[in-house]
Parts: structure tokens; C-alpha cells; sequence
């Protein structure tokens, strides 16, 4: 199960990155690998498909529209636990901590510890326990992601139920439930954060 484990992961850090020309080039890599699992890459195809069948730009230009321009699919994991707060910094020191643990030198590359995409390499190439781990702990996270891609119909979502798929557990039914389970929603009393709006439930040491 771990090699399953670690090419999802890795598959999913690359389709969920920006997608510069290096990226653009590894699909038949990424579909390649994730053929040897029977099922595995039909939750990729709507991703794959798009980047091999966009023009660069065009694709580049969608992805910072979904990703970087706005909070309903935010790819930092504890923006969903700990919005803007201030406490958020020290969560974002846990993520450190996490990959310092590993004695592996992880470059962030200029993003935040906790970008979905780092966390994933780190789980397929450095740490496989300790990068499931930090994504068992942001679970809620990750289905808020989903049900957020799920709602604007972009093929994204099923990356993330794969992602979802490897951990313990079923995916909660719907928004709410992930709510209840968690127990939280991006918090409001931070510096800079919107007020929160639940229909819009949107690697080496450091």
C-alpha cells in the first residue's frame, strides 16, 4: 500500500502545482505511474486532460484564477483551521518542526510549510508516516478543499478524494458534517480575514 501511497501523493503534488513548463512536460510520467494501480489515475484524467489539451498560458491563467487570486480553494492547509489568525504562526512552526524531524533537507521554494502540494512531496519522497501523518491531522481541511473544488466543478476534486481515499475513514457527506467533525470553521477575528461566510466553504530542514 506505501508505493500506492507515495504515487498518489507525488501525482498530486504536481497536478495541484503551478503548472509551468516543467510540470506541463511530466504528464505522460504522471499518467504512466499511476497506471500501474488499476483505477488510480481516472481521478487524474480531468486534471491531465487539461494540461495537455490547454494552451500554456491559457491553463496557467486558469490555475492562479482558482488557486492564488481567492480563499475558496485555498491550497494552505491550516488557512482552514486557523485562517489569518495570529496563532497561526505557530502552527505553521509545526510544520517545520514536522520536516525538521525527518532530518531531510525540505525547500519550502518562498511558500508557507503547510502548502498542500509541499506537504505531498514531502509524504512521497522524504517521510511517508510523517507527511500521512500531517495529512490525517488536516483531514477537515482537505474535504473543505474538495466539497469547495466539487462546487465550482473543477476536476481538482477528485485529486482530492484520491488523496482523501489513502487515509483512515469515509469522507464526511457534506460540508456540515466536515464542520461537526472538526469543530471548526476559518476563524474571524484575525487580521485581515474576511468574516466568514459558510456558503462559501470555499522539500529539505526548514
Amino acid at each position: 500500500m506505501s508505493r500506492h501511497e507515495q504515487v498518489v501523493y507525488m501525482a498530486a503534488a504536481w497536478c495541484l502545482s503551478y503548472p509551468d513548463e516543467e510540470l506541463l512536460t511530466k504528464t505522460p510520467l504522471i499518467r504512466a505511474a499511476l497506471t500501474e494501480y488499476p483505477g488510480a489515475v481516472e481521478d487524474f484524467e480531468g486534471v491531465l486532460d487539461l494540461l495537455e489539451s490547454s494552451e500554456p498560458m491559457e491553463i496557467q491563467t486558469h490555475y492562479v484564477r482558482e488557486f492564488d487570486m481567492g480563499r475558496r480553494h485555498a491550497l494552505h492547509l491550516s488557512y482552514w483551521t486557523d485562517g489569518d489568525t495570529r496563532r497561526r504562526g505557530e502552527v505553521l512552526g509545526n510544520f517545520k518542526k514536522a520536516y525538521r524531524q525527518s532530518e531531510a533537507l525540505v525547500d519550502t521554494h518562498g511558500e508557507l510549510p503547510d502548502y498542500l502540494p509541499m506537504v505531498l512531496e514531502y509524504a512521497a519522497r522524504v517521510d511517508l508516516a510523517g507527511g500521512r501523518d500531517l495529512l490525517i491531522r488536516y483531514r477537515a481541511s482537505l474535504e473543505m478543499l474538495r466539497f469547495g473544488l466539487l462546487r465550482d466543478e473543477l476536476p481538482h476534486a477528485r485529486i482530492l478524494q484520491a488523496i482523501c481515499d489513502t487515509l483512515p475513514g469515509k469522507s464526511p457527506a457534506d460540508e456540515q458534517a466536515v464542520m461537526r467533525m472538526a469543530g471548526y470553521g476559518p476563524p474571524t477575528e484575525a487580521v485581515g480575514l474576511d468574516p466568514y461566510d459558510p456558503r462559501l466553504l470555499p522539500v529539505k530542514g526548514v
